[in-house]
């Protein structure tokens, strides 16, 4: 964070100070809500969670070398305290942003947040300094601390944002107010809480409601591909920028296709020219993100081919994304685990299948959660693509909503060993441990409370004569 003394601080968020010598002394390291992560001259965030109260640990905080706590009561040790920590210390992030003078890119969607995230901070990184929102800490929590953790040489800041309900996207936004605005999708995902696709358009296209105007700067990047994005272009003053495979998109693909491995290869189309890309993430459905991507670089005054290139060489920062690791013996395992909705959920299956050419498939999935009355009929369609793509076998792990996904598929035609429903991740591994051979690709994906991250890790776990050991 940039430098700020203890009375400023207290100062931007209203604070009361207690036990604290000095005010002039300045907070000169990184902004933390984690004890150990403490380094000197740090300011720790205590919160109160539902199992662990971070004042707890304030004096502990504040040995390690923390200038001060930002609570909600007084600790014993220097601390600012206010009524309210999350509203603090998004006011501390909206009055750091103001001071630093990078331009802010914020980016929201149903699905592809995080993905889309960190190409477009790979691909900034090549032109300057650059802050990106580490994994999926998009809320009012992790959004102001990855703010905080710009510095005086960071250019570009990237953040991811997500929303719950109309006005979460409108509050993050006045926190961090973005200059360029990306909506990558309006799908399923968390449609039991919003109650219908027009209200998620409506709370998504907050962003683009946020930006100045195209003569003060203000750019929205909007998929072509989907018309609730693309009608989001009415609610914006800011120039509008489209990316998509649509012949009007202004950032677009030709000639996409797969590769042998099932890594997207396409013509990438800007205003300033063209070039080649061939990623090394897997499926197609990174294709619209890296477009997304793209035009976001484009306008920030990257050429076709530096932007290419960087697209080319970027990799999967966050974990269980798509991460695809090979086994000693020839099984390729993909864990895409981190969560699940209708639309990553049918794009992980197309991935699977494209690389699983020549190969025995193995779809292991597992319930999506927060989709309200919509639950049955998208996991019974999600089992129904799993034999439509001619997956090999479908393993539906979990309850009810596993059971859904095993329907699908047995009412599109599988009726014979090609799917199975097992009780949990234990019994899935199981299973996977007795009939892979060598050669199979198996994906495993479900939403993140499901934890079906342990069948992948299980399976890649081999113990001293090559037996896949469970955990």
């Amino acid at each position: 964070m940039i430098a700020l003394s203890l009375a400023e601080i207290a100062r931007v968020v209203g604070g009361q100070t207690y036990d604290i010598p000095d005010p002039s002394v300045q907070v000169t390291g990184p902004v933390v809500r984690d004890s150990r992560e403490v380094e000197p001259g740090s300011l720790f965030v205590a919160f109160v969670g539902e199992r662990v109260d971070g004042h707890d640990f304030a004096a502990q905080a504040v040995e390690a070398g923390a200038a001060a706590v930002l609570g909600s009561r007084p600790v014993g040790v220097p601390a600012i305290v206010v009524d309210d920590v999350p509203r603090a210390l998004g006011a501390l992030a909206r009055h750091v942003v103001q001071r630093l003078g990078a331009t802010l890119v914020a980016l929201t969607g149903s699905a592809g947040k995080t993905s889309t995230k960190d190409l477009i901070a790979q691909v900034l990184q090549r032109k300057a300094p650059t802050v990106f929102t580490p994994g999926s800490l998009n809320n009012e929590i992790g959004l102001p601390l990855t703010a905080l953790s710009a510095t005086e040489e960071t250019k570009f800041l990237v953040l991811e944002m997500g929303a719950r309900g109309i006005g979460h996207i409108r509050y993050l936004t006045e926190l961090t107010p973005p200059r360029i605005g990306l909506v990558l999708n309006v799908g399923s995902a968390h449609i039991g809480e919003f109650g219908g696709r027009e209200q998620i358009a409506q709370a998504k296209g907050e962003m683009v409601e946020s930006l100045p105007s195209a003569g003060d700067g203000g750019v929205a990047v909007l998929n072509a591909d989907d018309p609730y994005v693309r009608a989001m272009a009415s609610r914006t003053k800011a120039k509008v920028v489209l990316f998509g495979e649509a012949d009007e998109a202004d950032v677009r693909a030709e000639n996409v296709r797969l590769t042998d491995t099932g890594q997207p290869s396409f013509r990438l189309h800007t205003p300033s020219g063209a070039s080649d890309v061939t990623m090394r993430l897997y499926g197609e459905h990174h294709v619209s993100n890296a477009l997304a991507a793209a035009a976001v670089a484009h306008e920030l005054g990257m050429s076709a081919e530096e932007i290419a290139t960087a697209l080319s060489e970027a990799g999967s920062l966050s974990r269980w994304r798509m991460e695809v690791t090979e086994r000693p013996d020839g099984v390729t395992i993909v864990n895409d685990a981190y969560n699940a909705n209708p639309e990553s959920m049918k794009a992980a299956l197309r991935a699977l299948v494209a690389m699983g050419k020549g190969r025995r498939t193995w779809a292991v999935l597992g319930k999506m959660a927060e989709l309200g009355d919509e639950a049955l009929a998208e996991h019974d369609a999600v089992g129904r693509l799993a034999v439509r793509l001619n997956v090999s076998k479908l393993v539906a792990v979990g309850g009810r909503e596993a059971a859904w996904l095993q329907l699908g598929a047995y009412n599109e035609g599988s009726w014979g060993e090609e799917s199975v429903h097992v009780s949990d991740a234990q019994a899935a591994v199981d299973l996977l441990r007795s009939e892979l051979r060598p050669g199979d690709v198996v994906l495993v994906k479900a939403s993140r409370s499901v934890g079906l991250e342990a069948v992948a890790q299980a399976l890649l776990e081999t113990g001293a004569e090559g037996e896949v050991a469970a955990r």
